[in-house]
């Protein structure tokens, strides 16, 4: 029987199991944007452009992370870290698969991200999405992120939210 857990550890931004499921996050959000707004699927050439022009560079060390989250060895899930400024990270690109979802991914590619916040320095932690991922919504709510103003003019972004991070105490 096959391991069916999830391992999460940091992955270059630029890797080719990274760049996978970006396509697949951005796939996914801009046509649930696009099915909503306009009533059809992201346009193939608008698509190549954004991934391209969004490539994740700023989620490399020393002022990013990328976190790649594998269920049962194969790449699932994905989470990333920015710093802001020195006090402040940012949490992005937090994406399961579809078939992978359920299986409790996002909140162990979340607390990842955190630590890899906490290692970059950071004593708090912002993200912004948006009104139709509802799921994404829930899922920031249960982990004890607080809704806030905004923190940056994305034109997509409607809702913000904010953690203060606490480092892990040690145990005796």
């Amino acid at each position: 029987m096959a391991d069916m857990t999830w391992t999460i550890a940091p992955e270059p931004y630029d890797s080719p199991a990274a760049a996978a499921l970006w396509r697949a996050y951005y796939t996914e959000v801009s046509d649930r944007w696009y099915l909503l707004h306009e009533g059809r699927r992201t346009d193939p050439a608008e698509l190549e452009r954004e991934i391209a022009a969004h490539p994740g560079d700023d989620l490399a060390p020393p002022g990013g992370q990328l976190l790649l989250g594998r269920y049962a060895g194969a790449p699932a899930g994905s989470a990333g870290v920015r710093l802001l400024d020195a006090d402040t990270a940012e949490l992005t690109r937090v994406f399961v698969l579809p078939e992978r979802r359920g299986r409790g991914g996002a909140p162990l590619l979340v607390a990842a991200a955190e630590e890899a916040a906490l290692a970059l320095g950071a004593r708090r932690i912002v993200l912004d999405t948006r009104g139709d991922l509802v799921e994404a919504r829930a899922l920031y709510a249960r982990l004890g992120y607080t809704e806030t103003g905004p923190h940056n003019t994305d034109p997509y972004a409607e809702h913000w939210f904010r953690k203060e991070l606490m480092p892990a105490r040690a145990v005796n």
